[in-house]
């Protein structure tokens, strides 16, 4: 089967599970998944499913990309903070959708990866940093959109909240422990924070610590 062959396989499953979202769907085409996934996994670069890359990380199901950046309910204006950049894939299709991405990643090399391929793509929108993703970005909030790809215990972190502007949209992994997990979007209003659950879904926690090189938990980006 060719690549574009599998690319339509892959949109026509998406649109299936619930991604009604046109400009979503278009950024998935565009964006070239095989470049974010490692040699040994190319022939499975089109299929609905995660799998791995460095340091015992993932790139995410397309089905969970997909629908996550579909409830963040984005415009081309809107300005972006993503909490764990991973491969770059995630960024990479914000970039198509938004004014600008800023992007928080805690393992450097990821990181260094994930910048490559970037500039490989031309996507000058998309502006990084080496970091614990639990304290955002404050110096470029408030932020239109925040996404969290790592699981955020019960609540998210108050410094993500914190950095969410006025009428703003969160959409965040929380659970955990004795709890399912579930895709949560919290809304900034005037008075304060609303909470939608979404759907269930599996991440690893959010880490705020500094890795050691004993500890390199998996994440999906």
């Amino acid at each position: 089967m060719t690549v574009n062959a599998r690319k339509i396989r892959l949109l026509m499953a998406l649109r299936r599970n619930g991604v009604t979202d046109t400009q979503v769907l278009a950024a998935i085409e565009r964006i070239p998944r095989d470049l974010f996934v490692p040699d040994a996994f190319q022939d499975q670069a089109w299929e609905d499913t995660a799998l791995p890359i460095d340091l015992g990380q993932t790139i995410s199901q397309p089905l969970i990309v997909a629908l996550m950046t579909q409830a963040l309910e984005l415009s081309d204006r809107q300005k972006v903070l993503e909490i764990g950049t991973g491969s770059g894939y995630q960024a990479a299709i914000l970039s198509r959708l938004v004014r600008r991405v800023y992007t928080v990643e805690r393992l450097k090399p990821l990181l260094d990866e994930a910048e490559k391929r970037f500039q490989a793509l031309r996507l000058h929108n998309i502006t990084t940093r080496h970091g614990d993703g639990t304290k955002g970005w404050p110096e470029q909030a408030p932020f239109e959109r925040i996404l969290v790809t790592a699981a955020g215990g019960p609540d998210a972190p108050k410094d993500l909240t914190d950095q969410l502007a006025v009428g703003g949209v969160m959409v965040i992994p929380l659970g955990g422990g004795y709890r399912e997990e579930r895709v949560v979007r919290i809304r900034r209003t005037e008075t304060g924070l609303t909470r939608e659950d979404l759907w269930p879904v599996r991440f690893v926690p959010l880490l705020s610590d500094p890795p050691s090189e004993t500890d390199q938990p998996a994440r999906s980006a």
